[in-house]
């Protein structure tokens, strides 16, 4: 990639295209996994932050640089996402926000409505606000207009590991969203699917489960990290046509055994 191909939220200039959870990583595994994965973001839900207790927090294990975003998770409608927002900006933990909204207790599929309420709220407080959404584009629209920084559909129900399910819908949001950033969030459960998505032209992907639960969370971070910028690279340089029959490579003709006229 080029010095200019950056990603912008909220005025903030980023190298990396992959966005790391922190909910099921043990905090000693935080430093490693990174430096590895080269992310310049970071998600953390304020229910597992313990200012009291720095080896319990995993704030303390993020390095400065880093971009603490905390996410809403256990919220169960706009008005307590709204709160907890407000209680992570307090603490210390800056004005970037993931606003995660969930009623369904069963697939874990967030509650659009409620996020676009939040989101709406928050942005007028000056929140850079990155919701997670099911991959609606009239949801995606209203979100563009109320002040979201970014879009986060999912891929699949979170912590799923099952891939690029919503991938037709992902295409759409990518075709129709141009105005703010689309990044895939929840699902994503190999290096492969990241470059896939990045492929498809999102702008980045946030990956927790993939990493927290592989034998190396280190090493596979690594692997997230080169699969997003290889994904991207060709996104960039423009995919080839695909084609339902085959095209040779090298002419079929002028064979040793043919005779040029």
């Amino acid at each position: 990639m080029t010095k200019e191909d950056r990603l912008v939220i909220g005025g903030k200039s980023l190298k990396s295209r992959l966005f790391i959870g922190t909910g099921k990583l043990p905090n000693k595994l935080l430093p490693g996994v990174i430096a590895a994965s080269g992310t310049e973001v970071v998600t953390v839900a304020l229910r597992r932050v313990d200012f009291r207790s720095p080896q319990e927090n995993p704030v303390a294990y993020i390095p400065e640089n880093v971009i603490i975003m905390p996410n809403t998770s256990g919220a169960r409608n706009a008005e307590e996402a709204v709160k907890i927002a407000r209680l992570a900006q307090a603490a210390g933990c800056g004005n970037w926000v993931k606003i995660e909204v969930i009623t369904d207790q069963k697939y874990l599929l967030p509650d659009n409505e409620e996020t676009v309420k939040a989101t709406e709220i928050l942005a007028k407080e000056g929140f850079v606000v990155l919701p997670y959404i099911m991959p609606d584009l009239i949801i995606a629209r209203r979100l563009e207009e109320v002040g979201a920084a970014a879009v986060m559909p999912l891929g699949a129900p979170i912590g799923s590991n099952r891939g690029l399910r919503s991938r037709e819908f992902l295409r759409i949001l990518v075709e129709e969203i141009t105005t703010i950033p689309v990044i895939v969030d929840a699902g994503i459960g190999k290096p492969s699917e990241a470059a896939a998505a990045m492929e498809m032209g999102v702008d980045a992907v946030l990956v927790n489960t993939a990493v927290a639960t592989a034998g190396d969370p280190v090493l596979m971070a690594g692997a997230f990290a080169a699969a997003v910028k290889a994904g991207r690279e060709g996104y960039l340089a423009g995919l080839g046509p695909s084609s339902l029959y085959a095209s040779a490579s090298s002419p079929l003709t002028g064979f040793l055994h043919e005779v040029s006229k």
